[in-house]
């Protein structure tokens, strides 16, 4: 089965990947943990922000390790701050 995830990055993590999105064909289904392996190796400059970067998959915050499946949305949250 192939796995298609369009993966959306937003301020700090889109300057820091050097782009907004990113579109991800797989051979198969990949846990949130993987997904976290290769966007680190693909976007090393990521690594710094990791510990409060936040994932979202279809519009909902991950808590722990999570699978993907086909047409999965991620998105890249990185810390708010507010005034």
């Amino acid at each position: 089965m192939i796995v298609a995830m369009r993966i959306l990055l937003f301020g700090q993590t889109k300057d820091a990947a050097g782009c907004s999105e990113v579109q991800w064909s797989e051979t198969s289904p990949r846990d949130t943990e993987e997904l976290w392996e290769r966007l680190l190796h693909e976007f090393p400059a990521l690594s710094r922000q990791r510990p409060v970067i936040r994932l979202a998959r279809n519009g909902v915050f991950t808590r722990g390790t999570e699978m993907l499946e086909a047409n999965d949305e991620i998105a890249l949250i990185p810390p708010v701050s507010g005034g």
